[in-house]
């Protein structure tokens, strides 16, 4: 069964998330914990939260999936700023206590110019300041596409993060099909090789996420430039061929694509009618 969804805003509270999710025949969401460029987060309100949680398991919502804002950098070379990307995942991870069970994905970070080793070191200190082994989220290293000074192009960037968390059992990851293609995997026309090497290198254990995403660049621009379905250079049957495969078919995918509700909907009926029922 697929298991798909769209990033929805969280600006009208939790219950109207689950209801617009409803809207485009989504089964979960993704949305952001605050502003995405900034560090504000709206109060939460309990009366909202017990709410969707109801509407949630009548209407089969399942793991949804909080994505910090995009400005934090747990690798930089600045303390203060090291130390507010730890403050406001911490208080993320406080509010996603309400909601327990799910997953909170965040972008490792930028090592602006210090090395990959050095930012690696910078991240899994702010993420072993923050995990406590009653957390009952579990907190996500994006893939990414390799721009500037990014950390996680390659999934050996990423093992080396959770290497080094003490609380590892409370981490995972989250693929993002367009990061992956710019950074240079082809999940195109060798999906099974790029899976293969996904698991000797991390594990499919860990791989919790899909962002499913087309990407606008070829393979191995390091841009990161979504695309709708099908719209561009990872092209629509592969998207299928993704969300097909044995090893990540009961996964939770979710798409960022350039679109409004109306927008998602086509995507997401779409994609289920690409998928062949099993015999």
């Amino acid at each position: 069964m697929l298991t798909i969804g769209c990033h929805l805003s969280s600006s009208k509270g939790y219950l109207a998330m689950g209801k617009d999710a409803v809207k485009v025949d989504a089964d979960t969401f993704q949305f952001f914990t605050r502003n995405p460029r900034g560090t504000k987060a709206k109060a939460l309100n309990p009366d909202d939260i017990a709410a969707f949680l109801d509407y949630a398991g009548d209407h089969g919502i399942t793991k949804i999936l909080a994505h910090a804002p995009y400005i934090l950098n747990a690798a930089s070379a600045d303390t203060h700023l090291r130390e507010l990307a730890g403050e406001i995942m911490a208080d993320d991870l406080s509010r996603m206590e309400h909601l327990p069970g799910n997953c909170y994905n965040f972008h490792p970070g930028s090592h602006v110019g210090q090395g990959t080793e050095t930012g690696i070191s910078h991240i899994a200190r702010v993420l072993n300041g923050i995990l406590k082994s009653r957390l009952h989220t579990t907190v996500l290293l994006e893939t990414m596409s390799g721009k500037g000074s990014e950390i996680g192009r390659e999934f050996e960037e990423l093992r080396e993060i959770l290497d080094r968390v003490e609380q590892s059992d409370h981490m995972g990851v989250c693929l993002d099909t367009c990061h992956v293609w710019d950074a240079g995997y082809d999940i195109v026309n060798r999906l099974d090789q790029v899976l293969d090497h996904f698991d000797a290198v991390i594990g499919l254990g860990r791989l919790k996420a899909i962002h499913l995403n087309d990407s606008q660049n070829p393979l191995g621009s390091h841009k990161d430039r979504h695309a709708k379905i099908g719209k561009g250079h990872i092209g629509l049957d592969a998207m299928v061929r993704i969300i097909s495969h044995p090893a990540l078919k009961d996964l939770p995918f979710y798409l960022e694509t350039p679109n409004e509700l109306d927008g998602y909907a086509g995507e997401i009926a779409l994609l289920r009618a690409c998928i062949k029922p099993e015999a």
